[in-house]
């Protein structure tokens, strides 16, 4: 009997591959939980293997599960540009847009992915620096919109969305020392005008707690070089915590830091369709927890 793989089945096993938890999964692509599971089951039926294994923390993809998603991308993203381009309903330009690093590794593989299978005439040129620099390019109209972080509740502003994301900026070090014992506290930290880095210099003013910015740049890697070697704490937003690094707690020695909200900025207040578009796309893409 020959196997059809379904793209309903696909899509969701792919969901899940991004997500890593059946639960934001459902939220992304409209569907409950238990509706996720079943077509988890049903797919492992159809090809006689196991394709997750469920864990504490969430899910792992099998052996199977890693071949399988390599398959399932190439299979949906041709798909998608088969419709796009025989329908006539696929954008074509090009779109220039602006991410914050610490976002860049967490969500832009997937934004640029399932973008370019629905639209595959379109090009789209990233910019990858911390919010100051963004907005400068917004304001320079070198950008036709941005991921951009803010501390403001009123994102009433002009060529501004409301919120799509909040989440904690943490304090983040090596498990292998204990840099946030040192007297004085060592930082790593973004440009002075970032988020992170005024949030963590605000905050330890206000505690009284001795520190000294050891390395400040608008470079995510440098950061994380510094924090590796053991040198220095860093301030990121918690989904830019990088695996083999740590998210140390706050309490006696370090104060808490605040939450930043992400949301979308345009450089007109009335942008043109693919922008819009591609705004829309990514609403429905970044995850909102």
């Amino acid at each position: 009997m020959r196997r059809q793989l379904d793209f309903d089945l696909l899509r969701t096993f792919v969901a899940i591959a991004e997500t890593r938890t059946l639960g934001r999964a459902a939220n992304k692509i409209g569907r409950t939980q238990a509706a996720v599971s079943m077509q988890v089951k049903k797919l492992e039926e159809m090809l006689a293997q196991p394709l997750l294994n469920r864990t504490g923390r969430g899910v792992v993809l099998t052996l199977h599960g890693e071949r399988l998603l390599g398959h399932a991308r190439t299979i949906l993203r041709q798909h998608d540009a088969a419709v796009a381009d025989i329908s006539g309903t696929g954008l074509v330009g090009t779109l220039r847009f602006g991410c914050p690093d610490d976002y860049a590794a967490a969500f832009l593989p997937d934004i640029l992915r399932s973008f370019a299978g629905q639209h595959p005439q379109v090009f789209v040129e990233v910019i990858c620096a911390p919010t100051p620099r963004l907005l400068e390019q917004l304001a320079k109209h070198a950008l036709d919109l941005a991921l951009v972080s803010t501390t403001d509740t009123n994102t009433e502003s002009k060529g501004t969305t409301s919120i799509m994301r909040r989440e904690p900026l943490v304090w983040v070090g090596s498990r292998h020392d204990l840099a946030a014992t040192h007297e004085p506290l060592k930082l790593a930290l973004s440009d002075p005008d970032t988020l992170d880095h005024r949030a963590a210099v605000e905050r330890l003013d206000a505690t009284h707690r001795p520190y000294r910015v050891a390395y400040a740049s608008g470079s995510m890697s440098g950061l994380l070089a510094v924090v590796r070697s053991g040198q220095a704490i860093a301030v990121l937003t918690q989904s830019a915590v990088p695996p083999d690094l740590q998210i140390l707690a706050p309490g006696d020695l370090l104060p808490s830091l605040p939450t930043v909200g992400l949301t979308v900025k345009f450089d007109l207040l009335r942008p043109p369709p693919l922008v819009v578009q591609f705004a829309e796309h990514l609403e429905k893409i970044v995850p909102t927890f």
